[in-house]
This record gives structure tokens, C-alpha cells and sequence, in this order.
């Protein structure tokens, strides 16, 4: 029997693929619970139509990821701090100071996506790689300063 997966199922297949299981299998475990649906024409159709469309999608979100990286540029974000005499910061530089100054100067960035390649521990200049898609990393720097 062969079905279409809408959903990744471990050791079966990915979402949108076309597999051969054994009739009981699908019939009475995997159509029923909505894991896959029966492979006849018109659901391959669908599918393909599917596939199209959330290929254009992600075309367009990378694109969207790589405007913005370019847009960013060599941007260098300042953030003051207090510190110790010898230069040693209270408390941390977090990823949530960082998109906050980049929405403030309009770029749109989450602080999920804010990585530091080593935190912050010392006034000076951190480099940190904003993750905008899964295919463009952009990296600017972070300059911590005494208050």
C-alpha cells in the first residue's frame, strides 16, 4: 500500500513522502490517527501543489533574511554597563540588550536568534552572530563600555 506522510515519522519517512507500508499498518494506524493519507492521484497533485508553494515560501524568507543582513552591514552595537576598576562587568551583556538596540536603530531581529561567541565577562568588543535564516548568519559587533 503506498502513502503520503504529512508528518516526519521515525523510521518510516519524511513529511511529503511517498512510502510503501503494509496494508494493515496504514489502513488501521497511520490514516486513522493522521499521519499519512492514501497515495492516489489527486493527493499527489495536492502534495506537489503543496511542496511548490512551501518551496516559494522559503525562498522568499531567505531572501528576506539576506536584505536585512545586508541592510545590518558592519553595524556595531554599544552597550553600557557598570563595571569594576579593573574592568570586569556586573552582572551579563544579554541577547535581549542586543535586539533591543537593533530595534531601536529598525532592525527587526529576535533574541532567539542573537548569539554570542563568548559572553561578555570584560569591558571590550564581542562579536555576535545574528542567526536570520537557516542558510544566512550575519555577524556584527558588540562594544561594552563603563557607565
Amino acid at each position: 500500500m503506498e502513502i503520503i506522510l504529512k508528518q516526519d515519522v521515525s523510521g518510516l519517512g519524511y513529511k511529503n513522502d511517498t512510502v510503501k507500508v503494509k496494508p494493515g499498518y496504514g489502513r488501521n494506524f497511520l490514516i486513522p490517527t493522521g499521519v499519512a493519507i492514501i497515495a492516489n492521484d489527486s493527493n499527489k497533485r495536492l502534495i506537489a501543489e503543496n511542496i511548490r508553494q512551501a518551496a516559494h515560501k522559503a525562498a522568499k524568507l531567505k531572501q528576506d533574511a539576506e536584505a536585512l543582513a545586508a541592510k545590518i552591514g558592519e553595524f556595531t552595537a554599544e552597550i553600557k554597563t557598570k563595571a569594576g576598576e579593573s574592568g570586569k562587568i556586573f552582572g551579563a551583556v544579554t541577547a535581549v540588550q542586543v535586539a533591543e538596540i537593533l530595534k531601536n536603530k529598525g532592525f527587526e531581529v529576535d533574541r532567539k536568534k542573537v548569539h554570542f561567541k563568548e559572553q561578555p565577562k570584560e569591558l571590550g568588543t564581542y562579536t555576535v552572530t545574528l542567526d536570520l535564516h537557516k542558510e544566512v548568519k550575519h555577524t556584527i559587533s558588540v562594544n561594552v563600555v563603563a557607565e
